[in-house]
């Protein structure tokens, strides 16, 4: 029986880590373009985000299309969380709110294009997170039907542990293949309580994906996901060419796990995450 070839994807290297959203914006806006331009469907951008660190990088994402010369329709955006913790939007440690403060506020995409979780869900006692999880889920199906099934971008974090979305290292939720998405009651980093896109989504429905991280902390884990980087190509009209890279198997952490099958992934990063792979 053949074996499968590795898995391969795409490494953007910005200079600092001031430089990265200009990094990141550049396929984002690629994204949006293709899906924008679709034909048969209906012309819609659906997207998932990431809390963390994630939404910082976001903030200056409609200048970046304004420098591009590119519309982005912001009317036309549906927003899913690609994670969220079970509290509510107003609270601190919200993914929603977060992502409002930093890059909502800043575009015109309509509220109601905006999904967070049925907050009304968290007053309920018994199976809150549960309840919480299959109503995301039917939202999540009726967005990606939007896009011809399948969720056009999803741009993720990655944490110093590996994890990504709330999909944690040595976690039952790694091996789920039939929900979409998941609650999780015991995540390491509080709160514990949240719910989550699965494996079943990020590989199976959506059509690209991007990592995003800087700094040193997140050298152990690029070391360890990446068995082989190549060589670095010109910089041209000042987009950093991409480098190939190789995953390495059996992947190490959950981060390596997320492996769309439509070979759209890319790492954006800055030169101190790949310090420690001689870059």
């Amino acid at each position: 029986m053949p074996s499968t070839p590795p898995y391969k994807a795409h490494l953007i290297v910005a200079p600092s880590k001031a430089e990265v959203p200009d990094q990141l914006h550049l396929p984002v806006i690629s994204a949006c373009k293709k899906a924008l331009a679709r034909s048969g469907s209906e012309s819609v951008f659906t997207i998932a985000l990431s809390g963390g660190s994630l939404p910082a990088q976001l903030g200056t994402l409609s200048e970046s299309f304004d420098k591009a010369g590119v519309n982005p329709q912001w009317d036309k955006w549906y927003v899913l969380l690609a994670d969220e913790r079970c509290v509510p939007s107003s609270d601190g440690d919200s993914n929603l709110g977060a992502i409002r403060t930093s890059f909502l506020d800043k575009v015109g995409i309509p509220e109601d294009q905006v999904y967070g979780i049925d907050e009304s869900l968290l007053s309920d006692a018994n199976d809150s997170t549960e309840k919480i999880a299959v109503a995301y889920e039917a939202i999540v199906d009726t967005v990606l039907a939007r896009s011809g099934g399948a969720l056009d971008l999803a741009v993720l974090g990655f944490g110093p542990d590996g994890h990504t979305c709330s999909l944690f290292p040595d976690h039952p939720l790694l091996s789920e293949t039939e929900r979409q998405v998941a609650p999780i009651l015991d995540s390491p980093k509080p709160p514990p309580k949240r719910i989550t896109l699965t494996f079943p989504v990020l590989n199976e429905r959506t059509g690209s994906i991007i990592f995003c991280g800087a700094g040193k902390s997140k050298g152990p884990i690029l070391r360890a996901v990446l068995a082989d980087v190549a060589e670095a190509t010109e910089t041209t009209a000042g987009a950093i060419a991409p480098r190939m890279v190789t995953y390495a198997d059996p992947p190490p952490y959950p981060c390596g796990m997320v492996r769309p099958k439509s070979l759209n992934l890319t790492w954006v990063v800055d030169a101190d995450a790949v310090e420690e792979l001689g870059l």
